[in-house]
């Protein structure tokens, strides 16, 4: 569980007040690329949004993979990293993170826990998510949301890391910028896959479409 807490509906009024943030935004002010203004977002343009199929979104996530390491910053103060990457206080002290969200949590899996950073500055969030397709992951959508919102607003900075940082990790930051950043899910995974190659597994992504559907914008 995380060890600092939110107030109830926090993930809600994220959601309804924060400005959309749009691509071409993130390229021009943090990744340094330039989008096309001729091509809005699909967002942009249509007046009723739906999610795009599962297979569109495989493709989105297989095509033009690239190599990547350990860990990447991949939003302004937000990073996706492996097991390794969360159990180097070396690494974690030079990149300045103060708040850690294992989604690979639990006896079985990485069992850190809030003691192991215990010497160290850092917010704890555990969640004991299994890779699986049937697992729900989208009961943690909205804490964890809430526990990365709450670190960038205080200037902090933020691992989210599972065994790989490939699906359980990927699949709740891209949760958090849909329902904190206002991005569709397409939108998310361009801006995440600018610096790292992630692959939710099929269950994960059938959530997060549901999760884009059903949000307001």
């Amino acid at each position: 569980m995380c060890i600092d807490h939110s107030t109830q509906n926090t993930c809600i009024e994220l959601t309804q007040n924060i400005r959309l943030s749009l691509i071409p935004e993130i390229s021009n002010l943090f990744f340094d690329r330039k989008a096309p203004k001729d091509k809005p977002l699909a967002s942009q343009t249509q007046a009723s949004y739906e999610a795009p199929s599962l297979s569109d979104l495989l493709c989105l996530l297989l095509t033009n993979r690239q190599p990547f390491g350990p860990v990447s910053l991949i939003w302004p103060g937000l990073y996706i990293g492996d097991e390794s990457t969360a159990r180097d206080k070396g690494l974690l002290a030079d990149l300045g993170i103060t708040h850690v969200v294992n989604c690979a949590d639990g006896p079985h899996r990485i069992n850190t826990g809030a003691q192991f950073y215990s010497d160290m500055s850092i917010s704890y969030c555990g969640v004991e998510a299994s890779d699986h397709p049937q697992f729900d992951l989208s009961q943690y959508f909205c804490s964890t949301a809430s526990f990365i919102k709450a670190a960038l607003t205080q200037n902090g900075k933020v691992l989210v890391h599972c065994a790989m940082g490939v699906s359980r990790s990927g699949a709740l930051v891209l949760a958090f910028l849909m329902m904190c950043e206002n991005l569709t899910l397409t939108d998310a995974i361009i801006a995440v896959r600018l610096n790292r190659d992630i692959c939710p597994n099929s269950g994960f992504l059938e959530q997060l479409r549901t999760l884009d559907n059903n949000l307001k914008r």
